[in-house]
Parts: C-alpha cells; sequence; structure tokens
C-alpha cells in the first residue's frame, strides 16, 4: 500500500470490517479491523517488540500517538484500568477502530480522536508510540515536538523505531531538540528495532 494512504484523514477504499484475533495484555482478544490503515491484519513487528519491552504505564494520563486501529492504546487501557488513555490519529478509520475496539474490550477509559480534539493543556504521564517514521523527516519531526514536551513532570516515553529508518539519527535529534528538562536514551535493541526512551525530569 502507498504509505500516504495510511497517513490520510480519510483513506480511500471501501472501509469493511472483519474480525481480528490478537494477543493483547497476554490474553486473546478478538477485534475488528478494515483496509486503509497500518498493518491492518495483527500486530506488527515493531508494536510487538514495544509492548513485549516497555516497563507497564505509570500514572493517570496516559498517550499512544499514531494509534492505528489500537493495539498501543488498547494495552495500556487494559494495564492501567484506572488511568485516561488518549489516542491520537490523523486517519478518521483508526479513531472509529480504536473506539470501537475498546468498546468490544469493555474498555470506558480509552478516548480516541483526531490531534486538534485533544486539550492542549493536557499533560501526559506516559506516552508510548510506534512513530509514524514514512510520513517524512519534517512531518515526524513537527509530530514528535508537537506531544513529547506534554510529558508531565517525572513522566516517560517510549518509541519503537526500526534501525534502518533512521533511530540512531531520531534520537541524537530529539536529544538536541527537546527543551531543557528532558533526557533521550536507547533503552534497547531487538532484531533490528531500537526503543527509546524520553524521560522529563521530576
Amino acid at each position: 500500500m502507498d504509505p500516504q494512504h495510511y497517513f490520510s484523514a480519510q483513506p480511500a477504499g471501501p472501509d469493511t470490517r472483519r474480525p481480528l484475533s490478537v494477543v493483547l495484555a497476554g490474553a486473546s482478544r478478538e477485534l475488528v479491523t478494515s483496509s486503509g490503515l497500518f498493518s491492518p491484519d495483527g500486530v506488527d513487528k515493531g508494536t510487538a517488540i514495544l509492548l513485549d519491552t516497555v516497563p507497564r504505564p505509570e500514572g493517570q494520563r496516559l498517550l499512544d500517538i499514531g494509534c492505528g486501529w489500537g493495539p498501543i492504546a488498547l494495552t495500556m487501557a487494559l494495564l492501567s484500568p484506572g488511568a485516561e488513555v488518549y489516542a491520537v490519529d490523523v486517519n478518521e478509520r483508526c479513531i472509529a477502530l480504536t473506539t470501537e475496539n475498546a468498546a468490544r474490550l469493555g474498555l470506558g477509559n480509552v478516548t480516541a480522536g483526531l490531534p486538534d480534539a485533544v486539550d492542549e493543556e493536557l499533560e501526559f504521564d506516559t506516552i508510548w508510540s510506534n512513530p509514524p517514521i514514512r510520513i517524512g523527516k519534517q512531518e515526524l519531526h513537527a509530530l514528535l515536538l508537537r506531544w513529547l514536551p506534554r510529558l508531565a513532570p517525572g513522566g516517560r516515553a517510549w518509541l519503537v523505531v526500526q534501525k534502518n529508518l533512521g533511530a540512531d539519527s531520531l534520537q541524537r535529534w530529539l536529544a538536541e531538540e527537546l527543551p531543557e528538562g528532558f533526557g533521550v536514551r536507547r533503552a534497547e535493541t531487538s532484531k533490528s528495532f531500537r526503543i527509546l526512551e524520553v524521560h522529563r525530569a521530576g
């Protein structure tokens, strides 16, 4: 699929729901998926590594940047039922699917929406993301600088990035561009992926 297809607000092609069986938070889940989005047939390798590697989310307000059909946001909500989980995407089909899948799992703590729908004053204790590297460097940088500075004091963000798609250069760039009080480190390397941790001082 043309990468721009699933980074569009309203992807082309029929929005036909079909069943999706996946394992999230250690149990099999029966969800739905569709076409016109990233990794529609299951949890992609990068996201799987993120979910298997990072510590449990901490805090009361959590964020998934680029939610797709919802694997990261749903996992956060399952692991932290008392927290508010925000899931953002530019693809309206993804927002609808994440909302529907949260309802299927009985998760009332997931709010999926467009980036502009999130209150600009909110800060987040934990951010997880498999960021959309293929949207291009300029757009990716703007996306990350929009959300990562909104970590709450003491908060942590965990990003999974493929090594051959610029994980190391992204780590250096984040270290240079994030405001004072933010630190960036490579937390893990698994297969062809890096896990980057961004921490805001408390």
